[in-house]
């Protein structure tokens, strides 16, 4: 079976509860601490097309940093919005699931369960 990893946040309790629910269901993730450890433009890309999201779809649209960087202007190109989240990571939605070439994001945290429906 492929790895599951969740970018988490555990002052999130959003995310703590999708952490809760992959662990009762028998799940053992790799915790990434996206914070601590963000993911780089390419990874973002990445998860973005797993997703199926614009990238500004995957940003949190009412954290200050967001209109403090002028990222509500919707002129900007999509590179620029995944290399804010890259260098901001407080931008990035949380938590994610990522499992092999699929991903989810766990708002709210029932969906994630979507990704281990085939197996």
């Amino acid at each position: 079976m492929a790895k599951v990893t969740i970018w988490h946040n555990p002052r999130c309790s959003t995310s703590r509860s999708t952490l809760s629910l992959l662990e009762q269901h028998g799940l053992d993730p790799e915790i990434v601490e996206y914070l601590k450890t963000p993911p780089s433009a390419e990874e973002l890309k990445s998860v973005l097309k797993k997703l199926r999201m614009k990238p500004r779809d995957l940003m949190r649209k009412k954290e200050a940093l967001y209109k403090e960087l002028g990222l509500d202007d919707e002129a900007l190109s999509d590179d620029r919005l995944v290399q804010a989240m890259a260098e901001n990571p407080i931008l990035i939605e949380r938590p994610v699931v990522l499992f092999g070439q699929r991903a989810a994001l766990g708002r709210p945290p029932e969906n994630v369960l979507d990704l281990f429906t085939d197996l």
